[in-house]
C-alpha cells in the first residue's frame, strides 16, 4: 500500500512535537515541511524518527524566485537559498526538495543565466544526493524548458500541485504531459475560482477527486500521497480543531489512495 503525507503545520495550535504525534496515531507515513534553520530540521528528522516515520521532503523558498533568470543580486540570493534547501535536505537525510520556477501573474523570461544558475542547483543537488522536483504554477512552458533541460538528470523530476492547476491553469493539464516524470505531489482541494489558492483538504472544494486519481493511476506514479493544506487560506475550518482537522485530512488521503489504487 503506498503511503501517505502531510505538511508541517496544515492547521496551526499544536506544538511540532505533538503535531508529529498525531500523525502517527493517524498513521500517516510521512512529513513536508518548508525550508527551516538546521537545528530545527534536525529536531523535526529525530522526532520523525522516533515516531517511526520518514521526512519526505523540503519546500524550497520561493520568495522573489522570478529574479532568477534575472541579471541582478536577487538572483543569486534565490540560487543561494534553494543550495541551502538542498543542504538541509542532506544533513536530515531528506531525499527530495521541491522548487519553484516563477511565481505570480507576471512571468520572466526564459533566460541562459536562469538556466546557468538550475544547473548549478541540480548539480549540487545531485553531489548530496538530493532530488529536484520542479512543481508546476502559472507557467507551462517554464515546466516544459526545466524538465526538458535536466531531461537526463537523474536526480530531477516533476512535482504535481493538483490544486494550482484547479486555480492557476485552469483548461491547461500536466499530467498527460509530465506524467512520466512524477516523483512527488502535492495534493489538496479549492473552489476553481481563479487564482485563488485555498489549499483545503481532498473532497472539500470543487476540483474533480476522480479525475485526480485516475490520472496518478495512469501515470504509473508509485511514490507517496502528499497533502499540502494550509487552513488559514479558508474559513473553511476556522470552527474545527486542529485535531479534527488532522483527522479529516487522513481520511480524506486514505480515501484518495484508495482510488489512485483502484479499489
Amino acid at each position: 500500500m503506498r503511503q501517505i503525507a502531510i505538511n508541517l503545520h496544515a492547521k496551526h495550535s499544536l506544538d511540532t512535537a505533538s503535531y508529529i504525534q498525531k500523525m502517527r496515531e493517524l498513521r500517516f507515513d510521512a512529513l513536508m515541511t518548508e525550508t527551516l534553520e538546521i537545528g530545527e530540521l534536525h529536531q523535526i528528522a529525530e522526532l520523525l524518527s522516533k515516531n517511526g516515520l520518514r521526512y519526505e521532503m523540503i519546500h524550497a523558498p520561493f520568495k522573489g524566485i522570478n529574479d532568477i533568470w534575472l541579471d541582478n543580486e536577487n538572483g543569486e540570493r534565490a540560487l543561494a537559498e534553494m543550495i541551502d534547501a538542498v543542504r538541509g535536505a542532506a544533513a536530515v537525510g531528506c531525499p527530495t526538495v521541491v522548487v519553484h520556477l516563477t511565481a505570480g501573474k507576471v512571468l520572466p523570461q526564459i533566460t541562459d543565466l536562469g538556466g546557468a544558475r538550475y544547473e548549478i542547483l541540480v548539480e549540487y543537488a545531485a553531489c548530496k544526493g538530493v532530488k529536484i522536483a520542479f512543481e508546476n504554477q502559472r507557467s507551462f512552458s517554464h515546466l516544459a524548458w526545466a524538465l526538458e533541460r535536466f531531461d537526463k538528470a537523474p536526480n530531477v523530476g516533476f512535482c504535481w500541485d493538483c490544486g494550482h492547476e484547479g486555480c492557476f491553469t485552469q483548461g491547461r493539464e500536466f499530467m498527460p504531459v509530465f506524467g512520466d516524470k512524477l516523483i512527488c505531489t502535492h495534493l489538496h482541494d479549492n473552489d476553481g475560482i481563479l487564482d485563488d489558492d485555498q489549499h483545503k483538504i481532498p473532497f472539500d472544494g470543487r476540483l474533480d477527486m476522480s479525475k485526480i486519481a485516475r490520472q496518478l493511476r495512469q501515470s504509473g506514479y508509485n511514490g507517496t500521497l502528499t497533502l499540502e493544506l494550509f487552513a488559514e487560506n479558508t474559513n473553511t475550518y476556522d470552527a474545527i480543531t486542529v485535531n479534527a482537522f488532522l483527522e479529516k485530512a487522513a481520511m480524506a488521503a486514505k480515501r484518495l489512495r484508495l482510488m489512485v489504487d483502484g479499489f
